[in-house]
């Protein structure tokens, strides 16, 4: 903990601040955040998005906690992941029990019929979530998977959706050490755009070529860039540099 609020106020002080949301901690690992920052005494609250890994009637009690301690924590975001079915009283709990002023981030299982249930999260005004990556195979959306997932959340209007996991590079590659194929978020930002227009989204999602990903980023209208932005709205990595290095190099910065 001490480790991960150092890096992120470092980001937070440096140059490239702009691009650096909010600081993710587990609702079971809350007192150790908040011991933390006591010691630190940060001179203004920390953007929080809080991820559930409590179940859902642990969410009361855990928001309950950030909000007494406003002095440390400005909840922005409560994340969880859906039950195999997700049902309309399951995600009726998660409204009354979220503030409205806090985006609720609710990640429905891959599999049969998945896709109902992105659609009945976007349908109770929460953001539905997609996991891009893990430590096995299994956890890899393919370019299928991700590309109806996009024309779900596109075809809903004003819908917004957070991606998660192993995006830490800005184009599809291959991991040497495990050999697995990781998508890249600025794939996911051209395909997000072009699922808006009637685009090739399976075409941005596999494709390696990062200068015309990059060309194509860059020749967005202001609209458009809003509206991907909009729908696309957020991402976690577990690193900052690595992102903020790719940008760079890509000249998108």
């Amino acid at each position: 903990m001490p480790e991960a609020l150092r890096a992120h106020f470092a980001a937070r002080a440096g140059e490239h601040s702009g691009l650096l949301g909010v600081f993710l901690c587990q609702a079971s690992r809350l007192p150790e955040l908040i011991t933390e920052l006591i010691k630190v005494k940060p001179r203004e609250p920390l953007p929080l998005s809080l991820i559930i890994d409590t179940g859902l009637g642990g969410v009361p009690k855990a928001i309950s906690i950030v909000e007494s301690r406003s002095e440390l924590l400005s909840l922005r975001m409560v994340e969880m992941p859906a039950p195999s079915d997700v049902d309309e009283v399951w995600l009726e709990r998660v409204s009354e029990f979220v503030p409205e002023d806090v985006i609720r981030v609710v990640e429905p299982r891959r599999g049969v019929g998945w896709l109902d249930g992105v659609r009945k999260v976007i349908e109770h005004g929460s953001w539905p979530k997609i996991r891009c990556g893990g430590l096995s195979s299994e956890n890899f959306p393919s370019v299928d998977e991700l590309a109806d997932f996009l024309a779900v959340v596109s075809g809903s209007p004003g819908a917004s959706f957070k991606a998660t996991n192993s995006l830490h590079r800005a184009v599809r590659h291959q991991e040497d050490k495990t050999g697995f194929v990781h998508h890249g978020f600025l794939n996911l930002l051209v395909a997000a755009a072009r699922s808006l227009s009637g685009g090739e989204v399976r075409e941005a999602l596999s494709s390696t070529d990062a200068q015309a990903l990059a060309d194509e980023a860059r020749g967005f209208s202001e609209q458009a860039a809003k509206a991907v932005r909009s729908l696309f709205a957020s991402y976690a990595s577990a690193d900052f540099a690595a992102p903020v290095a790719d940008l760079k190099e890509l000249d998108l910065l």
